[in-house]
């Protein structure tokens, strides 16, 4: 994703009126006692029209931002904590919390711009104030620790993109300092060298993990309030993962199946945005979010986030990215791909899918529509078609050349 373009003359006028860009420091606080605190420098592109053309801003989170105190709130372990920080003439940016005791994630973030900021908007067509929100954004860590990510990440959230570096974050905290230990993100892992081993002792590498071999097939559903099933997906899953391993003391690729009856599917279906979200014991949850195009009623996928909190790794990881464009198929049919695919989500992570079935809209009666099978399914017919239709031409190749030559043959013994 490219976040590059930007105009000079508004990023200055904004530094003029915001202040410089670097990081800053953002707490929520419940009487004497800090419940989120949080490190960060963050850069916002945002695309908005104006009368004759589309325009792309690049700006970023000012020194001067502030948390408002009457929107953030520091919740329960039960329930969802904001920060809601705030800048500028009506801009803000929101966080929320969520935890199931032993992690907490950001469970949305959400930005809102003011379309009247001439500054920041020139001769936008528009002077409301717009709020976009991106669930599950990958940010997350064990409770009493600190998430730490010092390389940029960039989440999508509608017309707008947000670019996160140098983060330190804490939620739902003991204490009101950030703790020592750290959740580090799976981009500063990759980079991460190995330690040196200490002078006068020996490490003996772990033998490297067998492969897996081919994923069991796997049937997972989604229900909506009422108690039906929405979403349908049948497949066999395999993580492609790259990670700091402690037993082997380096960097590994390694394979993972997902093991269907030791893990549980959840979700949520809306109108035109569905999720799966499938959880392994072991530590393992992977989110696959399907969006509707209502125009030309494809739907596709469009997202997945993997969280990994592995006793082999050095600290929980997640990968995440936002702008998939996978599985496409027509709403009210399923899509349906038996070949291996390969779903690159990033660099240090993609995804193997084996016999794949899903449907994530208008589910009736249970079951998969009709299907509609990827380009590799149908290479694979076609192939068998043209050996066949090849071989039925060669046979009836030499069939012709014996007819001629017999025909000869019998020529050469005409009798005089």
């Amino acid at each position: 994703m490219t976040l590059s373009r930007a105009f000079a003359a508004l990023v200055i006028a904004w530094f003029a009126d915001l202040g410089c860009i670097q990081a800053v420091t953002l707490e929520v606080n419940e009487g004497n006692s800090t419940c989120i605190k949080t490190e960060l420098s963050a850069t916002f592109s945002i695309t908005y029209n104006t009368s004759s053309s589309t325009r792309t801003v690049q700006v970023s989170l000012p020194n001067s931002t502030t948390v408002d105190a009457r929107s953030s709130s520091c919740g329960t372990a039960g329930s969802t904590s904001w920060l809601v920080a705030v800048f500028g003439s009506g801009h803000a940016m929101g966080l929320s919390f969520s935890t199931n005791g032993s992690l907490y994630s950001v469970a949305n973030l959400t930005l809102q711009y003011n379309l009247s900021d001439t500054s920041i908007f020139p001769e936008a067509n528009r002077s409301d104030v717009v709020t976009v929100v991106s669930p599950s954004v990958g940010i997350w860590a064990t409770i009493n620790t600190t998430y730490r990510c010092a390389s940029p990440s960039t989440f999508r959230v509608d017309e707008a993109a947000v670019t996160f570096s140098d983060m330190r974050l804490e939620a739902y905290m003991p204490g009101n300092e950030l703790s020592p230990t750290e959740s580090i993100c799976a981009a500063d892992q990759a980079s991460t060298t190995a330690p040196p081993t200490t002078a006068g002792t020996t490490t003996t590498a772990a033998p490297a993990p067998t492969p897996p071999g081919t994923p069991e097939r796997g049937t997972y559903t989604v229900n909506n309030s009422n108690g039906t099933e929405c979403l349908l997906a049948q497949m066999g899953l395999q993580l492609n993962v790259s990670y700091f391993s402690l037993s082997q003391n380096k960097t590994i690729q390694e394979l993972v199946n997902l093991t269907p009856n030791l893990t549980r599917s959840s979700g949520s279906c809306e109108a035109s945005r569905a999720s799966l979200v499938l959880t392994q014991e072991g530590g393992t949850t992977l989110n696959f979010t399907f969006t509707l195009n209502s125009t030309s009623n494809k739907y596709h996928l469009s997202e997945i986030t993997l969280f990994a909190n592995w006793s082999d790794a050095t600290a929980p990881f997640s990968f995440t990215n936002t702008s998939l464009d996978y599985l496409q198929s027509t709403l009210g049919r399923s899509y349906m791909c038996n070949a291996e695919q390969t779903l690159v989500v990033v660099p240090t992570f993609s995804l193997n899918t084996f016999k794949l079935q899903v449907q994530p809209f208008e589910v009736t009666t249970n079951q998969f529509a009709t299907a509609e099978e990827c380009q590799m399914d149908q290479d694979q017919m076609l192939i068998p078609i043209i050996v066949g239709a090849a071989l039925a031409g060669l046979v009836l190749i030499v069939l012709i050349a014996y007819l001629i030559g017999r025909k000869r043959s019998h020529a050469g013994y005409q009798t005089i």
